[in-house]
């Protein structure tokens, strides 16, 4: 957990920065972060659409330049021919349904958040799907600390 919060340093969202990191077999496969698609100019430097356009926290996901950090991870996978079949989830926050579902396909089995956001309506997917979802509070961690 403490890598996926490292790897959310790289994000160029200016409303939250999240990090993700795929393992399988206590080996790191993938790591993702939040951030505009290749090629494309972040938030950083043009401002948030979402708040210009006064788009609440979890509405209206399309509306935004960035790609989630779990979406990143996964895309690594495919791009670099990596298997995450059966592999867990590492991400500092709870996913959105949609992550949750592009997560069921990749074959993910365990997803581990160290923050929820108020909307689970992943879990019931997660349910349905056999998709084992937990917390992990991390004591006394500052990410300050590792840099």
């Amino acid at each position: 957990m403490k890598l996926a919060w490292l790897v959310s340093e790289r994000s160029t969202c200016v409303r939250h920065h999240v990090g993700a990191v795929i393992v399988r077999d206590k080996r790191i496969l993938t790591t993702g972060y939040n951030g505009a698609a290749t090629d494309m100019q972040d938030c950083i430097s043009l401002g948030c659409l979402r708040n210009t356009l006064n788009i609440l926290s979890g509405q209206r996901h399309e509306i935004c330049r960035a790609i989630h950090a779990e979406q990143n991870a996964i895309i690594q996978g495919g791009y670099h021919g990596i298997n995450i079949k059966d592999s867990t989830l590492y991400c500092t926050h709870s996913p959105c349904v949609l992550c949750a579902k592009i997560t069921v396909n990749a074959g993910i089995k365990r997803v581990i958040a160290n923050i929820e956001y108020p909307d689970n309506t992943f879990k019931e997917l997660f349910s349905v799907t056999g998709i084992e979802f937990s917390t992990l509070q991390l004591d006394n961690f500052s990410i300050n600390r590792l840099l």
